[in-house]
């Protein structure tokens, strides 16, 4: 694994994940109550044994960099580092912005490409999965390929909406579909009975290989692939390759979830709360890492907690909560009532005098006040909620954008640093 280079794409809009992407980064959206999403690509490369990890941004960056700087240290004879690269200008690329994942790689490429690596793993810093890259290397190596990608079954269902594979006995990727919708194109998708028994899956299944995003290029074949104008991996590259390089699938079999929609984050989210949740956080094998902050252990003055996930440094008053996710340095007030939620928590506590100096100018203190109700929702950091308030998306459209609020997907959505007044129905 010291052969091997692992490059992260952070650097997309993040326009699914809007409002949580307003004033950040995709891969800095706080994850599980006390990690941000770019800590799960991190942390299966550290458990994995790759040491050399470049990081590409390029939208709302600034406090992912600040949690990159602030979390990943490695000591002086490791070798190992965790690096930021952000789009810039330079005489070769005079817009600097990426066109694409394949081109965020190419305009870096004069940055890491002379490191003394074989392979580069490329990989998104939007998903939620535990996997060790060191399988997926070893298979690369041990089948002689050019490209390998990882794959994961998925149902009919769930196809089109996402690029599909067809391999041969070998595993050698022959076909790959973007987002089939034709049903009769789906059909030839299929994984064929005896690779789905070789694979361990009943043969009267409808099951189709689905790329996870998830590249290892041998590098030589990398810099060939790049030199062209074309844009992104999935749409351009990978498809071309198959025709010319040998391209392998990996199958992974466990969880993996693309958590870029308001949806799947909020699903994902409480997912975490349930009793036997689909992403272990408590693997101790396969840590998750982040940002060590020294907080207090959580106070709770009889409240009544059901499947909650419930983070470090939080003050909670004699309330009931359901089916939810609370964050570092969450403050609820007694008498009020959430059912499944998400609270990000906030990035400070305020002082005494804060709060006398904003309560006389009318605004409520970080956290939730008294006697709130709130169902369905997501509560960004710093969201400053007042008295009774009650938030849900009953009677709501499914997508609308309010005054100090959105809806996503069904879900009421409270920005960072929003403030909501005493009394406010939404």
């Amino acid at each position: 694994m010291d052969k091997v280079l692992a490059v992260i794409m952070g650097g997309g809009q993040g326009t699914r994940l809007f409002p949580l992407t307003k004033d950040r980064a995709k891969p800095a959206v706080p994850l599980a109550g006390k990690y941000r999403l770019v800590d799960i690509p991190i942390s299966n490369c550290l458990n994995s044994n790759i040491r050399k990890i470049y990081l590409l941004t390029q939208f709302n960056s600034a406090s992912l960099h600040r949690h990159i700087q602030e979390t990943y240290k490695f000591d002086a004879f490791s070798g190992g580092f965790v690096d930021i690269l952000a789009a810039q200008q330079s005489f070769d690329q005079k817009s600097g912005w990426y066109q694409g994942t394949a081109d965020a790689v190419r305009q870096n490429f004069q940055h890491f490409g002379n490191h003394k690596c074989d392979y580069v793993v490329i990989l998104s810093g939007d998903q939620l999965y535990r996997m060790d890259f060191s399988e997926l290397v070893t298979q690369h190596i041990e089948t002689g390929a050019d490209i390998t990608i990882a794959t994961i079954p998925v149902s009919k269902a769930a196809a089109p909406a996402l690029g599909i594979m067809q391999v041969d006995d070998s595993q050698k990727i022959v076909r790959f579909v973007e987002k089939p919708n034709d049903p009769d194109v789906l059909d030839s998708l299929k994984i064929t009975p005896p690779q789905l028994e070789k694979l361990g899956e009943n043969p009267g299944q409808d099951l189709y290989l689905a790329s996870m995003g998830i590249y290892v290029f041998s590098k030589q074949v990398l810099i060939e692939a790049l030199d062209n104008e074309k844009t992104d991996f999935g749409k351009n590259i990978i498809p071309d390759a198959i025709s010319t390089k040998k391209v392998s699938a990996y199958v992974y079999k466990g969880y993996w979830e693309d958590i870029g929609t308001i949806k799947g984050f909020f699903e994902a989210s409480l997912d975490a709360a349930s009793p036997l949740p689909q992403f272990d956080y408590f693997d101790s094998d396969a840590p998750i890492y982040t940002h060590p902050r020294f907080l207090p252990a959580s106070k709770l003055h009889g409240a009544s907690l059901t499947r909650v996930v419930l983070s470090d440094g939080c003050i909670i008053g004699q309330c009931y909560i359901e089916n939810a996710l609370i964050g570092i340095r969450s403050i609820i007030k007694e008498g009020s009532v959430l059912r499944d939620a998400v609270m990000m928590g906030a990035d400070y506590y305020e002082s005494e005098q804060d709060k006398e100096a904003n309560a006389q100018k009318g605004i409520p203190t970080v956290g939730i006040g008294h006697h709130c109700h709130i169902t369905r929702a997501i509560i960004d950091k710093n969201a400053r909620i007042g008295n009774y308030v009650r938030i849900s998306p009953e009677g709501k459209p499914a997508e609308m954008d309010g005054p100090n609020f959105y809806v996503r997907e069904g879900i009421v959505c409270i920005p960072k640093n929003a403030v909501v007044h005493d009394g406010t129905v939404i």
